[in-house]
């Protein structure tokens, strides 16, 4: 086995392709990671707080998720990427692990997230769509920025990610769905969609109702997740992988009320885009031509950083930057303006009309044919704004400094930082190649390890019972499977995938709502759970985990269903500003169906049935009493 991944990775390790990928991929993670921090800022309270806007146990709680998306919005734009990724990865792990959220609130992708997050520290995200490539430009302002070429980096950086986040989870939930009926019968995505706490609120009956369609789906979903590690990068295949992927996770972003899971799995496939794919897409946003020549001073290193910042978004390939010295003769509408004070401002020409701007109106020219900046142009010409930043950009340009290039202009080394990439990925002499790719080899061999670990553990035999039977002379080793399950679980995110499966939904056959009576007696839904059943936004994610997996489930914990109900009526009072003292809340009960089995137009079914109320619930001086006989 060792001979065989060790050929395999030396095959695949010389093989460099496009950074492209990775930097889109770095961006999605960022803004995935973003919004999650935004919806915990609003939930802060009901997640965090042992009795929302009463009982505040984690005061300093906002303060650390301000610094967690100060650093989530450096990894977007890929500035201090080394870490800007680290510090995600800790939040991601200090904040799972060590909060409410492990207990109470699972979000569903919180492991996906940290081991993604893992292998972000050794993937090349600085290389592309980054501001850290263009800090390593601005270290050289006098090498002209056409020289610089797109970087590329080795195949391996992006199928380790892949194999390991995307294939081995794909596997493991496969074997798990081996064990539940409805996946059997063809109906794993239809069940969840049919019940009422699970729907998103985009109706999808009419392909619901479709049971040869809906059984396609369970069964090609089936056939995807059990060959994807094997065979995602066969040329023949790919593009069925990457089809069914990309629809697999929209579909659940669409149908399903678990967004971020979606949206999450969603980003990875950024790394599966051929990479040819991107080159062409860049290909066709850029022009043709170019609308605007710049002229600019190369022996001024303010210039010549000016000229890679401009370039390095200037997205769109509009704008040429040219040497004054070399080129400001080859345009006749500059003949009558002397050497001397070509060099005094920035001059531009638009080749389209032919007119002529220096100075500020060169700025605001280069940001009008950027068009994606044209907001900061417009800003720039309202009167008093453009005479304040005409005096400004006049200071800054009598003050500059010019040099004749020598040996200060000579290449400079890049901006040091830790490269984590540099140490596994990059090429190297002969010997430590050789080196390098056994090491490699040994990490895929250990995560191979850990994870037929945990698929063993709970995909196999804890579905087959069999660690009952093996006691006492298999104990050790159960222990010293979970001993390693928890820690490759809490810092790389392998985590049994066994999700929505018979265990979760046999018996699901109740779900709960809450309503309250305002000062006049007028009874309203709580803005949680509307009178279809459906959990309302912005209540996805690991909100809606709390209540419909934890809470409510087939065998319901009285203890853990009013506690989670003191958390909503809590949350919700305050945000309603009502009168938490005075206000009755009232418990709701309605039957559904979650079967195994086909039923036709089941999710209209679950949604009308009709609602009971069976309890009532108050607030007296800060506690919570329950009147709930029936439960």
């Amino acid at each position: 086995m060792y001979k065989f991944f060790h050929n395999k990775i030396q095959q695949l390790y010389t093989v460099q392709v496009s950074s492209t990928g990775i930097g889109i991929f770095r961006i999605l993670y960022g803004i995935i990671t973003f919004q999650e921090i935004i919806f915990l800022f609003y939930f802060r309270h009901l997640i965090f707080d042992p009795i929302p806007y009463i009982d505040v146990e984690y005061p300093m709680i906002p303060f650390f998720l301000c610094i967690w998306g100060v650093f989530s919005i450096f990894l977007i734009f890929g500035y201090r990427y080394q870490l800007s990724a680290f510090a995600c990865y800790f939040a991601w792990i200090v904040f799972v692990n060590f909060t409410p959220m492990q207990r109470d609130f699972d979000g569903g992708f919180d492991s996906f997230m940290i081991g993604a997050g893992f292998f972000l520290l050794f993937m090349p995200g600085k290389y592309s769509l980054s501001i850290d490539n263009l800090r390593d430009k601005l270290t050289n302002p006098f090498i002209h920025y056409s020289s610089y070429k797109p970087h590329t980096v080795s195949i391996l950086s992006y199928y380790f990610p892949i194999i390991i986040c995307l294939g081995f989870l794909y596997f493991d939930s496969a074997i798990h769905k081996l064990f539940a009926p409805h996946w059997r019968n063809g109906l794993g995505s239809w069940l969840p969609a049919t019940h009422p706490y699970y729907i998103s609120a985009i109706d999808m009956s009419p392909l619901l109702n479709q049971e040869i369609f809906q059984k396609i789906i369970g069964y090609t979903i089936f056939l995807f997740q059990f060959t994807f590690l094997f065979f995602f990068n066969h040329h023949k295949l790919w593009f069925f992988y990457l089809l069914v992927g990309v629809c697999l996770h929209l579909g659940i972003t669409l149908t399903l009320n678990i967004y971020p899971f979606g949206l999450a799995m969603l980003s990875f496939y950024a790394l599966l885009v051929p990479f040819q794919w991107w080159m062409y897409t860049a290909s066709t946003l850029q022009f043709k031509t170019k609308t605007l020549v710049v002229l600019f001073d190369n022996q001024c290193p303010l210039c010549c950083r000016t000229v890679l910042f401009l370039s390095h978004f200037d997205i769109f390939k509009s704008i040429d930057f040219l040497p004054v010295n070399l080129h400001a003769r080859t345009f006749p509408e500059f003949n009558s303006i002397s050497d001397q004070l070509l060099l005094t401002d920035l001059y531009s020409i638009d080749l389209k009309t032919r007119r002529t701007y220096s100075g500020l109106n060169t700025y605001i020219k280069i940001l009008f044919d950027m068009r994606y900046t044209a907001f900061i142009a417009l800003i720039l010409k309202i009167p008093g704004i453009y005479h304040y930043a005409k005096n400004k950009y006049r200071k800054i340009a009598d003050s500059r400094v010019r040099m004749h290039c020598s040996d200060t202009c000579a290449p400079s080394q890049n901006l040091t930082e830790v490269n984590l990439y540099n140490s596994f990925f990059n090429l190297h002499e002969s010997a430590q190649t050789r080196v390098t790719i056994q090491r490699l080899t040994k990490v895929f061999i250990f995560f191979l390890f850990l994870q037929l670990n945990s698929t063993l553990h709970y995909g196999f035999f804890y579905r087959v019972n069999l660690s009952n039977h093996l006691n006492p002379f298999f104990q050790p080793l159960i222990e010293a499977s979970n001993s390693i399950l928890l820690l490759s679980q809490t810092f790389l995110g392998i985590t049994p995938h066994a999700l929505y499966l018979h265990d979760h939904f046999k018996g699901y056959d109740r779900i709960f709502a809450l309503t309250y009576s305002d000062q006049q007696g007028i009874i309203h839904w709580l803005p949680f759970i509307d009178n279809s059943g459906r959990l309302l936004a912005p209540h996805w994610g690991r909100v809606h985990s709390m209540w419909a997996n934890i809470a409510v489930t087939p065998h319901i914990d009285r203890i853990r269903l009013e506690k989670f109900i003191m958390k909503i009526t809590a949350f919700w009072a305050a945000k309603l500003n009502l009168e938490l003292g005075s206000t009755t809340f009232f418990l709701l009960e309605k039957p559904i169906q979650a079967p195994d089995v086909w039923v036709n137009d089941l999710r209209s079914k679950n949604i009308a049935q009709p609602w009971h109320q069976i309890g009532t619930i108050q607030w007296r001086n800060g506690r919570i009493s329950y009147e709930i006989p029936t439960l």
